[in-house]
């Protein structure tokens, strides 16, 4: 029998929004007890966890945002002392400075829990072989669905993310039948088997849980048919948690927002104003179990929507659409957060370089994302020797890849091939297209 919590995930609405409540106000009080940045942004407007008597108060409670955690890093937003902690993980951020998250020994247990859910939606079991292709470390893909995957008593093999060649064998060689990956892997698996002549309908693994970038309805089509599985998107951020916040059931119709853990809200990115159920705008959460890094109305800038009908799987929390796109400039690249801001900090630092540049991000079918870096050079090194220019653009190359941990391409083009503006510059041209 597969994983499934029916208990919580099939809860009566009315009793699922007394539990939101009486946790909200339990979530209000820690932060505002443990968390100065949360007691200042409380006091400046007059408001006591008091005033918050339930769920129907929560639009009274002000929105944290990512410069929070930039301005209180490193462990300025953890509700419990360092003691307490029995986890860090971390993602890039805008300045250079990572977003530093923390877990409790209980954080760890409820994360698991979502991460179980998550996997249990697309059937698995006990007797499934979970092979983990997320990264491990300061990323949460990789540890968050390892411990689900334990959660159900299932068999994980550590992978990691990378050696492709390796990766196919062991799915041969030990029968994986789960996948947990970015899309955009699982899109390169599929497209190196074909190469291997390995045949994948023959294979054991039957489902793969993906997650951490964008991806559309046509990949969906294409995993599907490469590996002959059922793909399903998961969805989280590490500040909210990791991986699990919300999961696809084989309906494939949404993604199941944990509800007993966390509220969602859509509101209007340029006003703040909540939107009604079916609106598109931006995505909000506020945590209610989190006992290390509480969570009151976090602005995710992710964009999508809330469908509040009831699915066919039984589950009753709401789902939400698959993400259209960002309310900010952050791009996600096979699963690392990218600013422009942070490739702008390494090119003001490299001599020959003009503050000119353009980021150029595209995926073909079947391939990983891709990112080039447009970069003006100086007018006195237009005529220098071929190899100064490439010891100039392997410079560059390197250092983004310090920066931002993944491999980027560098073009060198020369003064004033890129578009000036006498507005805001445009500094990104993705080609992807994430809508379909």
């Amino acid at each position: 029998m597969y994983y499934w919590n029916k208990e919580a995930e099939c809860v009566d609405r009315e009793r699922l929004r007394s539990i939101q409540s009486e946790r909200l106000l339990q979530t209000v009080r820690h932060s505002y007890e443990h968390v100065p940045a949360y007691k200042r942004k409380f006091d400046e407007i007059g408001l006591k966890p008091d005033d918050i008597q339930g769920i129907d108060d929560l639009t009274r409670i002000p929105f944290t945002v990512k410069t929070d955690f930039r301005d209180n890093y490193p462990f300025g937003m953890f509700a419990v002392p360092m003691d307490q902690i029995v986890r860090i993980h971390a993602s890039s951020g805008t300045t250079g400075k990572s977003t530093v998250v923390g877990y409790t020994r209980g954080d760890v247990e409820m994360w698991a829990e979502m991460m179980a859910r998550t996997l249990g939606a697309g059937g698995t079991t006990k007797g499934d072989i979970v092979q983990n292709a997320y990264g491990y470390g300061l990323f949460t893909g990789g540890l968050g669905a390892h411990y689900g995957a334990e959660r159900i008593g299932a068999s994980v093999i550590p992978i990691s993310g990378g050696n492709t060649k390796r990766q196919l064998q062991i799915m041969e060689d030990f029968h994986s039948t789960v996948l947990c990956c970015t899309p955009s892997y699982a899109l390169m698996l599929g497209e190196s088997a074909r190469e291997a002549h390995v045949d994948m309908s023959k294979a054991s693994l039957r489902v793969a849980f993906l997650g951490a970038e964008p991806w559309t309805e046509n990949m969906r089509g294409e995993i599907e048919s490469a590996l002959h599985i059922d793909a399903l998107d998961i969805y989280g951020l590490s500040e909210v948690m990791g991986p699990g916040v919300s999961y696809e059931c084989l309906e494939k119709g949404g993604l199941h927002v944990n509800e007993d853990h966390f509220i969602a809200e859509i509101i209007d990115p340029d006003t703040g104003e909540v939107l009604p159920a079916g609106s598109t705008g931006e995505l909000v959460f506020t945590s209610l179990t989190k006992q290390a890094l509480p969570l009151l109305r976090y602005r995710t800038r992710d964009i999508t929507c809330i469908d509040d009908s009831k699915c066919g799987c039984g589950r009753s929390f709401v789902r939400m659409k698959r993400v259209m796109g960002r309310s900010d400039d952050m791009l996600i690249i096979r699963g690392v957060n990218v600013f422009p801001s942070q490739i702008e900090s390494v090119l003001i630092e490299i001599e020959g370089t003009e503050p000119h540049y353009l980021i150029v991000v595209d995926r073909e079918p079947g391939k990983m994302d891709e990112m080039e870096v447009w970069v003006e050079v100086s007018p006195e090194l237009v005529s220098d020797a071929v190899r100064t220019l490439e010891s100039l653009e392997r410079r560059i190359s390197h250092e983004l890849h310090s920066v931002l941990g993944i491999s980027i391409k560098v073009k060198l083009v020369e003064p004033k091939t890129i578009a000036r503006s006498e507005g805001k510059a445009k500094r990104v041209i993705d080609r992807r297209d994430l809508n379909q």
